[in-house]
């Protein structure tokens, strides 16, 4: 049992460490959207705050606390190892730290060859579906903020986990829309599903 949980454990701290070194190689490339501040404003990862550029001097706190909480996970397994405390309990209070900063980045950003999103990058082949959903007063980022209700929240369904985001203005929709459609869909029109 102790080897298939080790297993397990060092497939995801692996995963999580290859998800970052993708997104720090990644944040770097050619952006197609969004390119301008104007644009970064109206697309958001957290209801309250505008995205931050793809760029390292603009994501310099994300990359030091995520770099720190890989480290602080890999270090706290080797420590425990050393005084034969591993046990189960172990393995999911390790697990904790990654699974809530993932959202650490401030980032979205589509490019040639994918999706940056927060600490994953999302390569096209990779995405199924996307749709936009109107945020009501029954949707959970209602009240967050004043540009947030009414707007529009993207989910876009890949072959993990969903990457979603808050789109704060008609024209970035349709900007969003067209790239995802292209990229996902082919060039043929499919109509997309959009709840209210």
């Amino acid at each position: 049992m102790k080897i298939f949980l080790d297993a397990l454990f060092f497939l995801i701290i692996g995963y999580y460490c290859v998800s970052f070194i993708q997104v720090l190689i990644r944040m770097e490339s050619k952006v197609i959207l969004p390119t301008t501040s104007e644009e970064r404003a109206v697309i958001r990862k957290h209801p309250e705050k505008p995205l931050a550029p793809p760029k390292y001097s603009k994501q310099k706190l994300g990359i030091i606390i995520y770099s720190g909480v890989l480290m602080f996970v890999i270090s706290m397994y080797f420590i425990s190892l050393t005084f034969n405390e591993i046990n189960w309990s172990i393995y999911l209070l390790l697990s904790i730290p990654l699974t809530n900063s993932s959202d650490l980045f401030n980032l979205f950003a589509i490019s040639n060859d994918g999706v940056l999103s927060g600490i994953r990058f999302i390569p096209w082949k990779r995405m199924k579906s996307y749709q936009f959903i109107t945020i009501d007063m029954n949707h959970r980022f209602y009240g967050f903020s004043k540009e947030v209700n009414n707007r529009y929240e993207l989910k876009i369904k890949t072959k993990g986990f969903p990457v979603s985001l808050v789109v704060t203005s008609d024209e970035m929709k349709e900007k969003l829309d067209n790239i995802l459609r292209e990229h996902i869909y082919g060039t043929e029109k499919i109509t997309v599903v959009k709840e209210s």
